[in-house]
């Protein structure tokens, strides 16, 4: 069996069509203009026509028009506007795509700690905004002037799953291939909230006041993408379950195959066992990891990881997370640590775990005022490795995790633990606030 998962773990790591090689001829997108300041982001109206999710009615989706053609066309999605209050539902403009972006017909939408954080005001992001950025769902636009290879690639009616870093594909990291250090990603949508010109491509209906985008702000009916986040996803891959590739899984894989470079028989430790770090269990099994270590405080999580990939629990509340996974190790810790939470305990955690020459990896986002401790003269004299791994690269990596999920190498049906309904969106926050979630959950917008 392991024989089996190696040839086809090597199969996946080939040099892909999806490489930046073969986007070197696509056209680039528009030149980034100026966007608002930061008063100005933050004037909306918020006076418009909603209905707060978990409490009054919202509008029903058999009201809704759909003319993605021509003609007036709305759709609905959940907003974010401040701080620790409630999400709403908003009827917005239909969203137009610009050159090289697709317009998706949103099927299901993963729900992520890295939304909480923006909702509970320890992330900073532009607001009004829509949430939401691993999706899946149908092509039913291209931009006009769209390079012809990306409407062949993905034509109207193509099934498709976006990942939460969406490559420009031209800048000096994209060239290079390093998609998930994008330079107008990070410049344009996590900084301002928008796309690669300088827009949102989200309007209020009410009013026509711009709403800004986390990610391709997946938590609606329907949502743009440029081309170079998309990925084919075949007709045998459930809509709902995969949507998780586009983050959970793809933050998972980059941390492994680019930051830990994980191989055949390393021991590997992963603190944090919530949809990510699930996730890197499976993904650790798959590479042929021997010795993996899943560490929580939730005995349903450590059960859990049991299931997918972990050969060692350790509940943190209970015992000594460091003296038990040196124990595990012979006393020299594991090769690699992975840090999945984003909390300053489990980052000195981490750098503790990993045994001299060992890589610690972090992924865990965390409070924006938080700050990490590391024991400087053991980083120094033992060589210990702290990396940061924020995810993968979507023009490679994306379709082998679709090939991965499609073998079931990747068991996706056991990665989602809880699945929400449009309406109850809200509600899916507020249970991951709780930590009632055991892996992932997703929203199924349609």
């Amino acid at each position: 069996m392991a024989s089996t998962l190696r040839k086809t773990i090597a199969k996946f790591l080939k040099p892909s069509i999806y490489s930046s090689s073969h986007y070197s001829s696509s056209r680039s997108f528009a030149a980034a203009f100026g966007v608002d300041d930061a008063s100005s982001i933050n004037s909306l109206d918020r006076n418009s026509n909603s209905a707060k999710l978990g409490g009054a009615k919202s509008i029903s989706s058999s009201t809704a028009s759909y003319h993605v053609t021509g003609g007036s066309s709305y759709m609905r999605g959940v907003m974010f506007t401040e701080p620790n209050q409630p999400l709403t539902i908003e009827d917005f403009q239909m969203p137009r795509p610009k050159v090289n972006e697709v317009l998706i017909k949103t099927k299901a939408c993963g729900v992520c700690h890295s939304d909480l954080h923006v909702i509970k005001g320890e992330l900073p992001f532009a607001s009004p905004c829509v949430l939401g950025h691993e999706i899946t769902g149908e092509v039913v636009e291209h931009g006009p002037l769209t390079d012809g290879k990306i409407v062949q690639r993905f034509p109207v009616g193509s099934h498709v799953v976006g990942a939460f870093i969406m490559p420009c594909g031209t800048c000096s990291f994209c060239s290079k291939g390093q998609d998930d250090l994008c330079e107008d990603f990070f410049a344009y949508n996590r900084a301002k909230g928008t796309l690669y010109d300088g827009e949102t491509r989200l309007f209020l209906r009410s009013n026509g006041k711009p709403v800004y985008m986390y990610s391709m702000g997946g938590l609606a009916e329907y949502c743009v993408i440029p081309a170079h986040g998309l990925a084919v996803l075949p007709d045998s891959l459930p809509y709902t379950e995969s949507a998780i590739l586009g983050c959970a899984v793809f933050t998972a894989y980059g941390a492994m195959v680019h930051a830990a470079e994980v191989r055949g028989g390393d021991s590997l430790a992963v603190i944090g066992i919530g949809g990510v770090g699930s996730s890197c269990l499976q993904i650790a099994r798959a590479f042929g990891a021997s010795v993996i270590v899943a560490v929580d405080i939730s005995d349903d999580k450590l059960q859990q990881a049991k299931a997918v990939g972990a050969t060692h629990t350790v509940n943190a509340q209970k015992e000594d997370a460091v003296e038990k996974i040196k124990e595990l190790t012979g006393g020299k810790g594991v090769d690699i640590a992975i840090e999945a939470l984003g909390k300053p305990q489990t980052f000195l955690q981490c750098t503790q775990s990993v045994r001299d020459g060992g890589k610690a990896v972090m992924i865990g986002l965390t409070d924006s005022r938080a700050r990490g401790e590391v024991d400087i003269n053991r980083l120094v004299r033992r060589q210990v490795k702290i990396i940061g791994s924020y995810g993968a690269r979507a023009r490679q990596d994306l379709p082998k995790l679709v090939q991965l999920a499609e073998t079931g190498t990747f068991n996706l049906t056991a990665a989602v633990s809880r699945k929400y309904n449009f309406e109850e969106a809200g509600k899916a926050y507020e249970d991951l606030a709780r930590g009632s979630i055991i892996n992932r959950a997703v929203v199924d917008v349609a």
